[in-house]
C-alpha cells in the first residue's frame, strides 16, 4: 500500500496559500510520500491550478485531485484543463472526480443533481475519447452531443479515479475508470463493500485491478487524548449529516462519523490502524493530518510529528 498525503488549502492569509501548498508538496516529496492529493473545496482554491504550481516545484511525486465535481465544467473544458495540467506535470497527474453532493450542486450552485450516476457515465464517455490522444472528440449520448477537435498533448491517457460510494457508482468506476477515491470509508466498508464490487466490475469489463485510494484522518497523540482528538475531528471535518451518500457509506462499516474514522493514538496504535486499511484492500492511503493541541504552536508541532511518522511508514508498506 502506497502512502500519500492530502495538502491544502489551509486557512490563513490569502497570499500565503500558494507558497504553503508548494512547500507542502516539496516537503511531501522529500519525506518519501508517494502522492499528494489536493481537495476541491467549494469556497477555496482550484485544485488543478494548485497542482499546476506544485508540478513546477516537484519532480517525482504523483499529484492528484480529490475530487473535481463534474457539473461545474463542460467535459471538453475539463479535458482541456486536465490535459494542459498533465503536460505541466509530465505524466504525474491523476484526476479524482465525481458527482459531488446534492447540497453542493443544487443548494449552492443551482445545478441539476438528477440521476448523478447517468451524468457520470455520459461524462466519462466524453473524457475517455478526449484523453485517448490528439484527434476529434465525437461523442453523442443522452447528455452530450460533442464534435470538437482536441490536440493538447500526446501523453498517455490521464488516469481517472471516480469518487464512488454506492453500488452503481462502484460498478461505473470498475467499468470505466482506473479505480476509486474514497472519503468516509472505514476498513470494513472498504473490505466488504467497496473492494468486492469495484473489483467484480473491473474483472467483468476486462480491466486491470482497480486502485483503491482511501482518504483517512490521522493524528499522532497520547492515548488519553484520543477522545478529544476525535471530537476535534468531528468539529473541523464533520459534514456527513448533510450527505446521504456519506450516510449510506457509513452504514456499510463500523464508523458513525468522521471522528470514529480518525487513526489516533501513539505510534503503535496508528501504525496498526493504517495496516488494517492495507488488509482491507486499499492500494493507496491519502492521510489527512489532524493537528491536535491547546494552541497554534502545539498544533503545528502535532502536524510535524504526525507527518513525519506517516512518512516513515511510507517506505515500509
Amino acid at each position: 500500500m502506497r502512502i500519500g498525503i492530502m495538502i491544502g488549502p489551509d486557512r490563513g492569509r490569502h497570499r500565503q496559500k500558494v507558497p504553503r501548498m508548494v512547500e507542502g508538496a516539496q516537503a511531501a516529496e522529500a519525506a518519501g510520500f508517494s502522492s499528494v492529493w489536493v481537495p476541491q473545496i467549494p469556497s477555496d482554491f482550484d485544485a488543478l491550478t494548485a497542482i499546476t504550481v506544485m508540478a513546477g516545484a516537484t519532480e517525482r511525486i504523483e499529484l492528484g485531485t480529490a475530487v473535481l465535481p463534474i457539473q461545474t465544467r463542460h467535459p471538453v473544458a475539463m479535458a482541456q484543463q486536465v490535459l494542459s495540467t498533465q503536460l505541466v506535470c509530465d505524466g504525474r497527474l491523476t484526476v479524482g472526480l465525481g458527482p459531488s453532493h446534492h447540497w453542493i450542486v443544487e443548494d449552492m450552485l443551482g445545478l441539476s443533481y438528477e440521476k448523478p450516476a447517468k451524468q457520470v457515465r455520459d461524462y466519462l464517455e466524453v473524457l475517455d475519447v478526449a484523453f485517448a490522444g490528439p484527434g476529434p472528440v465525437d461523442v453523442e449520448n443522452d447528455t452530450w452531443r460533442i464534435h470538437n477537435p482536441l490536440d493538447v498533448t500526446d501523453q498517455p491517457p490521464t488516469p481517472i479515479l471516480l469518487a464512488a460510494l454506492a453500488p452503481l457508482m462502484l460498478r461505473i468506476a470498475g467499468e470505466q475508470t482506473q479505480g476509486t477515491i474514497l472519503w468516509m470509508a472505514d476498513q470494513r466498508a472498504i473490505g466488504e463493500h467497496v473492494v468486492p464490487k469495484i473489483t467484480a466490475a473491473a474483472d467483468a469489463a476486462g480491466r486491470p485491478a482497480p486502485r483503491i485510494v482511501a482518504g483517512v484522518p490521522v493524528c499522532l497523540c497520547a492515548n488519553d487524548e484520543v477522545d478529544a482528538a476525535r471530537a476535534f475531528t468531528n468539529e473541523i471535518l464533520g459534514h456527513a449529516e448533510y450527505s446521504p451518500n456519506y450516510q449510506r457509506l457509513l452504514e456499510e462499516g463500523d464508523a458513525r462519523d468522521v471522528g470514529d474514522m480518525l487513526a489516533a493514538g501513539d505510534e503503535a496504535t496508528v501504525a496498526a490502524e493504517i495496516a488494517r486499511y492495507a488488509d482491507a484492500g486499499v492500494t493507496d492511503l491519502s492521510i489527512r493530518v489532524v493537528p491536535w493541541g491547546a494552541d497554534g504552536k502545539a498544533r503545528f508541532a502535532s502536524r510535524q510529528r504526525t507527518e513525519a511518522f506517516c512518512a516513515s511508514l511510507a517506505g515500509t508498506r
